[in-house]
């Protein structure tokens, strides 16, 4: 069975090796149709403590760790990337 991965915003990094990350899914109501926010917060492990609150990363499903972890950070996931800058005049 392939491993589930999510992304989400770290809400909170006070624990050692563990960081909480909050994973946000837009659902549709059964009866009235409106698209609603539900979210849940996940422990995830951190194994060097290098990701901070409020980046947003992405998590994958593990073996337990402990009592409340079974998941773990791969990655951050680049919100705040520049678009590449397009020169115009010179050839156009």
């Amino acid at each position: 069975m392939p491993k589930r991965v999510l992304t989400g915003l770290i809400v909170s990094d006070k624990g050692d090796k563990t960081v909480v990350v909050n994973v946000e899914r837009k659902v549709k109501h059964a009866l009235y149709g409106k698209i609603i926010r539900r979210s849940k917060k996940y422990h995830a492990h951190d194994e060097a403590n290098e990701y901070k609150q409020g980046e947003t990363v992405r998590i994958e499903e593990t073996a337990p760790i402990s009592k409340l972890k079974t998941w773990k950070v791969i990655d951050r996931v680049n919100t705040h990337a520049t678009p590449e800058r397009v020169e115009v005049g010179a050839d156009a």
